[in-house]
């Protein structure tokens, strides 16, 4: 709910292009600011519309108040006609607009503020929350791609490095790892540049054509029976034999199972 009210907010935050003023030389631009209550709140939150905050500029310890009607939010330099308001959030979201410039103060300086190192509400950047958001959509767009693009033999060893059943229809598996690059698209990406991916597919497929024997113990030659490198207690033969592959003495190993393999499959 509250991720559903933030977009909205963030969509009502941006200015409409064909509608916008021109800008006055030298003008400030002023623009809707959107608070956020990171954990809890509920559908009704309240902030007290008083605090004490340091002021560098007096070098003091002075009141904060929140009064619409008051140009200052210093108690102190209000006037006695001040009217205090509570700050009030509705499902962990305010949208401040610009024509409310002491309520946009009065949070910038109260002491909850995140940026001031408090933990009870923070203002949340609509510019870098667009970006995101428009990022994590290319990354996903490029997630799925590589599942729609990339021949089944590409994306084998990224299937038998998710677990994924590669005894299963090419279809099935792609709809599994499409389901992945879903869920988790930039981890999803980045398996396709990792070493150790490719290393554990080669050596799965040579466990599964016979040519090597993983025990509890260590990696055997299956057909020796010679120790290939051994496994410590509690630990998976196949992925110590991967990353013994993919060091400089078990190179030898790995180049050896991949033209093992390449004759079985010619």
């Amino acid at each position: 709910m509250q991720e559903l009210l933030t977009k909205f907010y963030l969509t009502m935050a941006r200015p409409a292009r064909a509608a916008a003023a021109p800008k006055a030389e030298g003008a400030l631009e002023r623009k809707t600011k959107i608070y956020s209550i990171p954990k809890g709140g509920g559908i009704i939150a309240t902030i007290k519309s008083e605090a004490i905050v340091y002021d560098p500029e007096t070098n003091t310890n002075r009141q904060i108040r929140y009064c619409p009607n008051e140009p200052s939010i210093f108690s102190d330099e209000q006037s006695q006609f001040a009217v205090r308001k509570h700050v009030v959030f509705e499902n962990g979201l305010l949208a401040v607009p610009s024509d409310q410039p002491s309520l946009q103060k009065f949070l910038e300086y109260h002491p909850g503020n995140k940026a001031n190192g408090g933990g009870l509400f923070e203002e949340v950047n609509t510019e870098h929350k667009a970006e995101l958001d428009i990022n994590e959509e290319f990354v996903l767009h490029d997630a799925v791609g590589l599942v729609r693009n990339k021949s089944i033999d590409e994306l084998m060893p990224i299937a038998i490095y998710l677990g994924v059943d590669t005894n299963q229809k090419n279809a099935e598996i792609k709809r599994e790892l499409l389901l992945e690059a879903k869920a988790r698209p930039k981890r999803f990406i980045e398996l396709f540049d990792n070493p150790t991916v490719a290393t554990r597919a080669i050596v799965k497929k040579a466990v599964d054509f016979q040519l090597i024997n993983a025990r509890e113990d260590g990696m055997y030659w299956f057909d020796s029976n010679r120790l290939i490198v051994a496994t410590p207690v509690g630990q998976d033969t196949i992925s110590v034999t991967t990353q013994f592959c993919l060091t400089e003495k078990g190179g030898t190993v790995y180049e050896t199972l991949k033209e093992e393999l390449h004759k079985l499959e010619l």
